[in-house]
């Protein structure tokens, strides 16, 4: 992937996972009991934050010092 694309695909990423977390908290503030739900979006929200870092390492490479 281009470098163009990488920012692309960071940004979406980031969207989503701030989506995901006004939806849980949605969810959480209204008392909702489905309680499934809100885990399945907790997890996709981490997979998200998985997939974040792996873009961003691919955009910043290590540097030793």
């Amino acid at each position: 992937m281009t470098e163009a694309e990488l920012r692309k695909r960071l940004e979406t990423l980031r969207t989503e996972h701030r989506d995901l977390d006004a939806a849980i908290n949605a969810l959480t503030e209204t008392g909702s009991t489905d309680q499934l739900q809100i885990a399945r979006l907790k997890k996709r929200k981490l997979q998200l934050r998985d997939q974040i870092g792996m873009v961003e390492d691919e955009l910043i490479p290590d540097i030793i010092a």
